[in-house]
């Protein structure tokens, strides 16, 4: 089980698989989540999402476009939360962001955090992905650091020309 700190392990093939995803996506964020065994270090799955953001359900962002913010469907966020009693629970959950950069943003945090303020939202690392019209730029993982309070970056990723 990887400790804060600890990055979870991308396979290539699944960093590709995301890389892929922004780009389709592109102009708009694209969204899912990456799932693995539960006692693992790394992940081994991707589960692509439709960014619903054009729904207007986005808890704090709802006027926003899909080229600005991302949120999953009521239906996918169920399927999330099942997963996460699995043996291959959710371990990340990853998007894009179409200025080029990763970064977490301000409303990232605000979403990724419990409500209450009490740590993270789900046990996962945040992968965001910065894609520009030309190429991914890179992408940076998070995970939630107590002694913190908050998200913090644990790695850095090489960005690509797809």
């Amino acid at each position: 089980m990887a400790n804060f700190g600890d990055p979870l392990e991308i396979p290539a093939e699944i960093l590709a698989a995301v890389f892929r995803q922004a780009r389709a996506s592109f102009p708009a964020e694209c969204c899912g989540w990456l799932s693995g065994p539960a006692d693992g270090t790394s992940v081994n799955g991707i589960r692509p999402v439709v960014n619903d953001q054009a729904s207007g359900n986005h808890p704090t962002v709802a006027e926003r476009t899909a080229e600005s913010a991302y949120v999953f469907s009521t239906q996918d966020l169920l399927e999330l939360n099942n997963s996460l009693d699995s043996e291959t629970p959710a371990r990340i959950i990853y998007h894009s962001h179409p200025n080029g950069r990763a970064y977490l943003s301000e409303t990232d945090r605000t979403v990724a955090t419990s409500p209450w303020g009490d740590g993270p939202a789900y046990p996962v690392q945040q992968l965001v992905v910065g894609i520009d019209g030309q190429r991914v730029v890179e992408a940076a993982l998070f995970d939630w650091d107590d002694d913190a309070g908050e998200f913090v970056e644990i790695a850095r990723f090489e960005g690509a020309e797809i």
